[in-house]
């Protein structure tokens, strides 16, 4: 009798695993009567196995048959039968005349029917003439194909990964997870689990190790069966992508129709496999479009999808404050402002001893990408609050285009967030993301480059009185010194952060005073103290700034005025109503006029702590004016031209333009015997003892020069304790360097000590004169310094000493030079008329004095020639109009 089936699968060339076609959950295993064919096993193939299965798998598999049971086995119950296609291809004859199947030597022994004897009578001739033609079987030699059931070692991912290769499927275990024979080279395959690239699908029923079964998860059972209905046993193209951390390979399989995951995720049967995303890269895309498409339709595992309620529309908005680098608060068109968290990524954290150390690096990288920019952002979903954190809205931040998130993930400042399978609240570039983080790892960025950074220490320079006075003298003789508004205190009082000194300050407006604040929400301040607070934060906190430091007051805060964005930021306090001017250290900080005119416009706009104006009540202040603090040197005044002329010769130049220079005579004489004897108690082996304990700031010691090897006098600057190097300077010729500790000695000596000689290298600047504050240009004007002075004997005519800063300020002279001694021959003039220097426009109490005024008017008139002739600093123009 016979039958009508589907070919499901075949075992191997002589057996076929049939179903019915109207309920394909029913199955039988035919195997074709009185034939044997050479067995597939996972100990090793016989010759011309998988040959043999090939040619019956490649006729059948999929495609409807008639069969008939020509005997049963009684023990095992085992059916044998033949088959007949369609096309009238009939089975065992067609494989037995291919020569992929022998008739078994026992057939018919037991069977004394006719027809059965003549059946196999008519297999053996098909068998003979194929054994005549060498077909299939009887070839006689090949046919051994090496089967690997694992990938081995790396070796593989390095030959294959990427390539796309023919392969088989021969087990379906899951929807996600099947058994593929991959047909590499004609004498080796790799029969390997492989995992389905790009998805994960639920599991079907597994048995435990205690003998129960774990029933399937929702669906499992029908994606195993939707992809063994078109795969099982199917040729297909394999693409390699990579290898799970198990081991197993990951790969994409391509169907005749298309890729199996697509259709799988498209039906509902599938989710998206995020840690897939970076071996797929651009392939993830068609993936998630299916995904997607499926969960709009609420298919199978989607059907309580639920879609993200919103607001897809973009909104612009300015940032106001960088709280760390994946945290901003911003502020829209209506002035409310609200925290955002960026989609998808988080910043270094504190715990990880491998990414704190970017912490900083990170919010430093954001704070100079956005701090004041206008941002466009387009919300994502929300973060529900926590133990730790209030609810926010994370989101997509652009600026001029380029994603944010995108950029701190390119630079290896954030990392990327493994969200559940289920959260939706994730950034639409996620697999974007993804491939850029491992980019990032790869090329060793950031965190990933396994060097923590150097972490930038600011010394507080406001911490006392003497620490600023020694940080004012430096700094009052620049202009717009740039820096970094850490912190706002109140209206007019800030934490400025100057990196290329680095230190930090209290900046005190000059010339006005604001409203004091509350210090906590609960304390009451002054009237409008918040709104002034509240303005320093939105145009000024964590902004690039310039300040013009004048002097300081009582506690070490520095008073001066602070540029953001070039403008100066007391006058925008003053016009806001926020603060009032005080008259008289306004005319002192040669801001009074500019103050006042803010503060007329305030009052006659009824602003801010004007709201209640009345002019003829409008009385100044003077007598809180004149109670101001005099400036340091406000009293110093010279009546006659200093004649302190004496010999030196310059020994460095710091990079600040700070000169160090040698007084010729007695010192000089001096110091040479003292070298003399220093060098020979170096070389004395005896005395190449090093220190005992680490050196500390202020130290004397005995340093080894690198240049020349020899020792010299030096005290320590600062101190590397983990690296054990020490930046010294040589006292008696004013250059540094850094040194490891095993360069210095102890200089416990009397005969050495700076009270036998005191330190020969003193500190000098030049008189009148403002070094450029430009890097390039003050590079120039130190190359013209040592142009002008190195190897030579000069004259110094020191102006004046001040004490208290511990600094010469002098003009200097080359004897040698046409019409020395004239000042109109000085190299202080020289370096302004070749424009490297310009008249300083903070002129000192002293430098005011009019003894001076004939030496101020040279300079002013070589200032203005090296103007017209566009030399160095004027090359572009004139650099004081702003």
């Amino acid at each position: 009798m016979a039958f009508l089936a589907n070919v499901k699968s075949v075992l191997s060339g002589d057996t076929l695993v049939l179903v019915s076609p109207n309920n394909p959950a029913a199955e039988r295993t035919l195997s074709l009567a009185y034939v044997s064919a050479p067995r597939l096993s996972k100990d090793g193939d016989e010759p011309f196995a998988f040959q043999s299965r090939e040619f019956l798998r490649s006729l059948t598999v999929g495609k409807p048959v008639k069969f008939s049971v020509s005997y049963t086995i009684p023990g095992s119950g085992r059916e044998y039968g033949t088959a007949l296609l369609q096309d009238g291809t009939a089975f065992p004859e067609a494989a037995v005349k291919a020569g992929w199947l022998k008739v078994r030597e026992d057939a018919g022994r037991k069977d004394d029917s006719e027809d059965v004897l003549e059946k196999i009578d008519s297999l053996r001739n098909l068998e003979s003439q194929a054994r005549a033609e060498h077909k299939g079987l009887h070839a006689g030699t090949g046919g051994v194909i090496e089967v690997q059931n694992d990938l081995g070692g790396p070796e593989f991912m390095n030959q294959w990964k990427g390539k796309t290769v023919d392969g088989i499927i021969e087990r379906i275990i899951s929807g996600d997870r099947l058994l593929v024979r991959l047909l590499l080279t004609e004498k080796k395959h790799w029969q390997v689990m492989t995992l389905v690239a790009g998805i994960r699908a639920p599991s079907t029923e597994r048995s435990g190790p205690n003998g129960q079964t774990q029933p399937a998860e929702e669906f499992g059972n029908e994606a195993r069966a939707f992809v063994e209905q078109r795969l099982l046993q199917r040729p297909v193209k394999v693409k390699i992508v990579g290898a799970s951390p198990q081991g197993q390979l990951v790969a994409s399989i391509i169907h005749p129709r298309g890729n199996i995951a697509e259709f799988l995720l498209k039906e509902g049967l599938a989710r998206c496999n995020d840690f897939h995303s970076t071996m797929l890269g651009s392939d993830m895309a068609a993936l998630r479009a299916a995904e997607k498409e499926a969960q709009e339709a609420r298919r199978r595992l989607h059907r309580a999808f639920v879609a993200k309620a919103t607001d897809s529309k973009e909104q612009d908005a300015t940032v106001t404050k960088i709280i760390g680098a994946d945290t901003i608060i911003v502020r829209n068109k209506a002035g409310a402002e609200k925290r955002i968290s960026l989609s998808s990524v988080r910043g270094p954290r504190a715990g990880e001893a491998s990414e704190a150390p970017f912490r900083d690096e990170a919010k430093e990288f954001l704070r100079k990408k956005l701090i004041g920019k206008h941002v466009r952002i387009s919300v994502d979903g929300t973060k529900p609050a926590s133990d730790d954190f209030e609810a926010r809205e994370v989101a997509t931040v652009t600026q001029n285009g380029k994603n944010i998130g995108l950029q701190l993930v390119q630079e290896g400042y954030c990392s990327v967030i493994r969200h559940r399978k289920d959260d939706t609240d994730r950034a639409p570039n996620y697999d974007e993301l993804l491939a850029a983080q491992e980019t990032s790892k790869e090329e060793k960025k950031g965190m990933w480059s396994g060097k923590p950074p150097k972490t930038k220490q600011y010394v507080d320079m406001s911490e006392s009185v003497q620490k600023a006075k020694i940080q004012l003298s430096t700094l009052s003789r620049q202009r717009k010194v740039p820096g970094v508004v850490d912190f706002c205190k109140s209206g007019s009082r800030f934490t400025i952060l100057i990196p290329r000194e680095g230190v930090k300050l209290t900046l005190v407006l000059a010339g006005v005073r604001a409203p004091r604040a509350g210090r906590t929400p609960q304390e009451k301040g002054e009237p409008f103290g918040q709104d002034a607070l509240d303005l320093a934060n939105r145009r000024c906190n964590q902004r690039d700034c310039e300040i013009d430091v004048h002097d300081l007051d009582k506690v070490g805060g520095f008073i001066g005025d602070l540029y953001v964005n070039r403008e100066s930021f007391a006058k925008i306090l003053v016009e806001e109503g926020l603060a009032s001017v005080h008259k008289y250290s306004a005319e002192k900080s040669g801001n009074a006029t500019e103050l006042l005119a803010a503060e007329k416009r305030a009052k006659e706009a009824r602003k801010g702590m004007w709201h209640d104006w009345d002019p003829s009540q409008d009385v100044e202040e003077e007598a809180e004016a004149a109670g101001a603090e005099p400036a340091a040197d406000a009293s110093v005044t010279i009546e006659k031209r200093p004649e302190d002329y004496r010999d030196i010769i310059v020994t460095n130049i710091d990079s600040n333009g700070k000169i160090k220079v040698q007084e010729i005579g007695k010192g000089t004489d001096a110091l040479e015997a003292l070298m003399d004897q220093f060098r020979q108690f170096h070389l004395n082996p005896t005395n190449s003892g090093g220190l005992k304990d680490a050196p500390k700031a202020g130290d004397y010691v005995a340093a080894q020069f690198s240049e020349d090897g020899e020792w010299y006098r030096a005290r320590i600057r600062s101190n590397d304790r983990a690296a054990k190097v020490a930046e010294v300077v040589y006292i008696d010729y004013g250059n540094s360097e850094k040194q490891p500790w095993s360069k210095l000695r102890p200089l416990n000596q009397p005969q050495f000590s700076v009270q036998k000689l005191k330190a020969q290298a003193v500190d000098t600047q030049l008189s009148f004169v403002q070094l450029p504050a430009a890097p390039d240009y003050l590079s120039d004007a130190i190359n013209y310094l040592y142009e002008q002075t190195e190897g030579k004997r000069l004259v110094g005519c020191f102006d004046y000493v001040d004490g208290k800063e511990g600094i010469s300020y002098v003009t200097l002279y080359d004897p040698k030079a046409e019409g020395a001694g004239k000042v109109t021959e000085s190299v202080n003039r020289k370096i302004v008329l070749d424009g490297h220097a310009l008249v300083a426009r903070k002129l000192k109490a002293w430098e005011r004095s009019k003894v001076f005024e004939p030496v101020l008017k040279s300079l002013r008139e070589a200032e203005a020639e090296a103007k017209d002739a566009r030399r160095g600093i004027w090359e572009y123009g004139d650099i004081t109009e702003d």
